[in-house]
């Protein structure tokens, strides 16, 4: 039973979705984006429902196991069977290698913690497959199974991107990179959905994918076992100190690649109270520790800004916002105050810059982490963690 013929009603999530995608401005012909997950499968499922002209498409990004790789091929063309639509598969594996495998190890290296999953959403997934679905289909719309949404702002003609509706489940902070452009031609179908919704609506599909459990780690550490296994394939043990704020010695490393900023178990250090990772030293490949109380940053700096729902500031321009220093946390209030790009902001075409002040204190404020800058559920910008304080 495929979505096209599906004789059982839909629930009222799913009800809603049909109905906003049948009434979806422009062309009904898109790309779906199918990673071989559930999310993705009623991506597709839907928009077959809907009455859309559907071809499904899959980034090829890694040999070997993994979540987006050989069992996600085989589902994802499944999928693209039981709906009656084409599949096709992209090789990015040059691509990923280039903007997300050796990224990640020169971060690691310079001793900050890269995000992965933005910078794919933007240089591999989103603007690739774009280019590919005009240029080879003549498809001027991707959809993909993300928890967002999106919406035109008339009075600013700007696209705005909002938090997906269930909260646990939103992915808005890993898509504040995307430019107005690829949002213009983006749709996301499971935006206004919930997790159980997904489960039921794929169910009601007969969807193979429909119980298939979720990926829990990046897709690297699926593909490698783990994020340790995947850095020490690339990255040689290198031995080191670990040390208080005031150059105490009170433990050794074997690579600062495998530490992250607020971490406080596996450090193999024996002290007073507990200790927690306050700043990675590559320069001198130290890992520095403190007690909590001492770990609190007031603020940091954040580079490689993308603006959204809003226009960028000018520098010395200050506003109130929420910001969201990593996936899992709450946000938090801040004043964001615009200030002048560097060279090496302007050089990489990235000239946008701000540096918060946050109303309490912030614990794990970790460089290479994203800070994404929040009005309600609108994403008004967002960039890359270069510094704290």
């Amino acid at each position: 039973m495929t979505a096209a013929s599906s004789s059982i009603a839909a629930t009222p999530a799913g009800a809603q979705a049909l109905e906003r995608l049948q009434a979806w401005p422009g062309e009904h012909r898109v790309a779906v984006g199918l990673s071989g997950g559930v999310d993705s499968s009623l991506t597709a499922a839907l928009l077959v429902e809907a009455g859309w002209d559907v071809e499904g498409v899959t980034l090829w990004l890694m040999s070997g196991k993994g979540a987006c790789c050989a069992e996600g091929l085989v589902d994802a063309a499944g999928i693209c069977e039981q709906l009656g639509v084409p599949h096709h598969v992209v090789d990015s594996r040059d691509t990923f290698v280039r903007e997300i495998v050796d990224g990640l190890i020169e971060g690691y290296q310079a001793g900050i913690t890269p995000l992965p999953c933005s910078r794919c959403n933007r240089a591999v997934k989103f603007g690739p497959m774009l280019d590919w679905a005009r240029q080879e289909r003549g498809l001027e719309r991707v959809a993909t199974g993300h928890y967002a949404r999106i919406r035109l702002d008339a009075t600013s003609g700007r696209w705005k991107l909002l938090r997906g509706l269930d909260s646990r489940k939103d992915q808005s902070y890993f898509l504040y990179d995307l430019n107005q452009d690829v949002l213009s031609r983006v749709v996301f179908p499971l935006g206004e959905l919930t997790k159980p919704d997904t489960r039921l609506e794929a169910g009601r599909h007969g969807l193979r994918t429909a119980e298939k459990p979720e990926s829990q780690d990046l897709c690297l550490a699926d593909h490698h076992g783990s994020m340790r296994a995947f850095l020490d394939a690339y990255l040689p043990p290198r031995q080191g100190e670990i040390v208080l704020q005031d150059g105490t010695v009170v433990g050794e490393h074997d690579g600062i690649e495998h530490f992250t900023i607020g971490q406080r178990k596996g450090l193999g250090v024996a002290w007073s109270e507990p200790l927690h990772v306050i700043r990675l030293d590559a320069a001198m490949n130290r890992v520095i520790v403190a007690p909590r109380s001492e770990a609190g940053r007031n603020g940091c700096e954040v580079g490689a800004v993308n603006w959204i729902s809003m226009a960028p500031p000018e520098p010395g321009q200050s506003l109130e916002v929420q910001v969201q220093v990593r996936y899992r946390s709450a946000p938090v209030m801040a004043q964001l105050t615009s200030i002048e790009p560097s060279d090496t902001d302007r050089a990489g075409g990235r000239p946008h810059r701000c540096r918060l002040t946050f109303t309490d204190a912030q614990f794990s404020i970790t460089p290479g982490q994203a800070a994404v800058f929040y009005d309600g559920e609108a994403v008004l910008g967002g960039g890359l963690i270069q510094s704290s304080f």
